[in-house]
């Protein structure tokens, strides 16, 4: 068989699209609800980290460290096949948006931290002297400024995290690349394969190159 033939077979390819379609809705999904969840998750617990009791802190420290130096498969693997054994199981949907949420969330956290540390500390003071009340100052003066520092860093995790949805086939979850693995085995071509990593460049690129546009735009106004 030609290249064309074997990686680039029109015919494989049309008869896949419904089937590689159905596993990009999954893809997307996953991906938008773990994002949401997790830099939801990730803006609690830089809370909790920066401003909470003593003990606290040192927990979501311990978290932090943990789920930044965990791989993400090794989580995955941890929810959908171990923890069933101490009788707390999770289908595959909901084991892949823990999975991907808690690690998100972990990442997130440390952003968010890192953005509200970054604002001047004369900010909560100006406001204590005005009479407004922390929680207010947070709200109203601080996370407004520390959300433009995050956004570029937050987005490029969210591509990442996109990526990793690709791992959810090793919880059997029919996303993107498991509708692909399982059509090259029917059609015994890769092209659905090849399909694949093209639909995945489509979704993916446009957000990597916002992440470059971001950077330069919030780089040229520190800059002013």
């Amino acid at each position: 068989m030609s290249f064309v033939d074997t990686f680039l077979n029109s015919d494989v390819m049309i008869s896949a699209f419904p089937q590689l379609l159905r596993g990009l809705w999954m893809t997307i999904a996953l991906g938008v609800v773990s994002i949401l969840i997790g830099v939801t998750g990730g803006l609690i617990i830089s809370l909790i980290r920066l401003y909470a009791p003593k003990p606290l802190q040192l927990l979501m420290i311990a978290y932090i460290d943990i789920m930044r130096a965990m791989p993400m498969l090794v989580v995955l693997i941890l929810i959908y096949y171990a923890l069933p054994f101490v009788g707390i199981s999770f289908s595959a949907w909901w084991s892949a948006i823990l999975g991907f949420s808690i690690v998100l969330a972990a990442y997130s956290a440390e952003v968010f931290r890192s953005g509200i540390e970054s604002v001047p500390r004369g900010q909560f003071e100006a406001a204590a002297a005005l009479g407004i009340p922390f929680l207010i100052t947070l709200y109203k003066v601080v996370l407004p400024q520390a959300v433009r520092i995050v956004i570029p860093p937050t987005t490029s995790n969210c591509v990442s995290m996109f990526k990793d949805t690709s791992l959810a086939s090793t919880v059997a979850l029919p996303e993107l690349l498991k509708e692909g693995q399982n059509a090259q085995g029917f059609y015994a071509n890769p092209s659905p394969l090849i399909m694949a990593a093209v639909i995945y460049v489509i979704l993916l690129w446009p957000m990597v190159r916002l992440v470059s546009v971001l950077e330069k735009k919030f780089k040229n106004e520190r800059a002013r």
